[in-house]
């Protein structure tokens, strides 16, 4: 028998993809081994959920705003806890000021100058349809398109970090592209490859 959702959770849901992405943009290379970045995501929905009924927001961005917090904080009591155990108060403003960059790299992707409440919603939305797109992609396309695109790496540095020749990259990004723009579109073209 399964659970009615809460429709409090049901509101955090959808921000699932994102988080993970940022976390995963985040995330020091050294502590991948020990965090998944899956698994930061659902200690932070945990945090989230259990304080949402005390907060109220004046948008999505905002919710946005106090989910990346969230985030931030999860991240550095995980770091804290495989490092020495110290609470680093500039380790989370660091932690924070890095998602909230990866936010904004993420929405300027989606970017035009439209300013309206209603174009804000839809940018929104975009954004949260592109992160659940990327976090659909086969991880090799996945980790290419994230480096490149939103940590604005190189190819070169990422043939290096995924191992890689440079011509083995420049495919997983084209191809990595084309599942973008069909999952957000909706348009398949004819005889498309993967």
């Amino acid at each position: 028998m399964t659970r009615p959702a809460d429709p409090r959770y049901a509101e955090l849901e959808p921000y699932r993809s994102y988080l993970r992405l940022l976390a995963g943009l985040r995330l020091d290379p050294r502590l991948r081994r020990k965090i998944d970045p899956s698994d930061l995501v659902q200690l932070t929905m945990l945090k989230a959920h259990e304080a949402e009924a005390r907060c109220t927001f004046a948008g999505e961005a905002q919710r946005a705003a106090w989910l990346r917090q969230i985030l931030a904080r999860t991240m550095a009591d995980e770091a804290r806890r495989y490092s020495r155990g110290k609470r680093d108060a500039e380790m989370e403003r660091s932690l924070l000021a890095g998602l909230d960059e990866s936010s904004v790299r993420l929405e300027a992707w989606l970017a035009d100058d439209r300013s309206s409440p209603s174009q804000q919603a839809i940018r929104h939305e975009q954004l949260l349809a592109l992160a659940a797109a990327l976090d659909a992609l086969p991880e090799d396309q996945r980790q290419a398109v994230e480096l490149h695109h939103l940590n604005g790496c190189p190819v070169a540095e990422v043939a290096d970090r995924l191992g890689r020749s440079k011509a083995s990259v420049a495919g997983l990004l084209r191809r990595g592209l084309r599942a973008l723009r069909e999952h957000l579109t909706g348009d398949v073209p004819e005889g498309s490859e993967r």
